[in-house]
């Protein structure tokens, strides 16, 4: 089945790595051996997005995602963190997470612009709450202590934060905060002096994430898939 570009469209030309073999070496020493001698070298290739390209078969194509409508999202939310079985208290105008009496303070939902706002704050603490030693232990020991191991605690949980509410279908809009800019710029100093933070705080988040979908009812988590 033939297939084609559409006039005007643009590729992009990613890398990759292989070897190539050459053909086997002899060397004559007390005992005569061969081995193969591999040269590394790059590929390049040209590559164009499926919507680019007409005449492909349906099997190229994936279905369409289900839209759920705003309500139902919420309600989605509301679900997921009633599942996970964490001490929600609700009060005052700060949202943080208690290590040391194992709660999440959050401010009244009506402090929040929408309900997504509120889900994406929460879920920012309930991934510092998966930090306690009987779920993924993360060490929060210097928290308090230590700007850098705040900042990246701080980093793993924005980022927990981001996936969740991907996975819930959440798209928030966050009013700017006076600490915002303050977290930018330890995650500035952190990510600066070690190339790897990044990395370890998405792994860590992920870590998070996945912890808290192992809480989800069966049912709960096949209708999410």
């Amino acid at each position: 089945m033939a297939s084609w570009t559409r006039p005007g469209s643009s590729s992009i030309n990613p890398l990759s790595g292989s070897a190539a073999e050459l053909p086997p070496l002899v060397c004559a020493c007390a005992v005569i051996a061969t081995w193969i001698q591999e040269i590394p070298f790059l590929k390049a290739y040209s590559v164009f997005n499926i919507e680019q390209i007409d005449g492909l078969r349906d099997t190229y194509h994936a279905p369409p995602a289900k839209v759920l409508d705003p309500v139902e999202r919420i309600e989605r939310a509301d679900r997921f963190f009633r599942n996970i079985g964490a001490v929600i208290r609700h009060g005052g105008n700060q949202a943080y997470y208690s290590p040391v009496l194992d709660y999440i303070q959050m401010p009244p939902f009506e402090a929040f612009r929408d309900a997504a706002g509120y889900a994406a704050v929460l879920s920012h603490e309930a991934t510092h709450w998966t930090a306690a030693e009987h779920r993924v232990g993360r060490d929060l020991s210097r928290y308090a202590k230590d700007q850098t191991d705040r900042a990246r605690e701080e980093l793993i949980a924005e980022l927990g934060s981001c996936f969740l509410c991907a996975d819930l279908g959440i798209a928030p809009e966050l009013e700017p905060r006076p600490d915002h800019a303050s977290y930018l710029q330890s995650w500035l100093l952190v990510l600066a002096n070690d190339r790897r933070a990044i990395f370890q705080a998405a792994a860590h988040a992920q870590r998070a994430v996945s912890f808290l979908h192992s809480l989800q009812p069966e049912a709960d988590v096949k209708a999410a898939a």
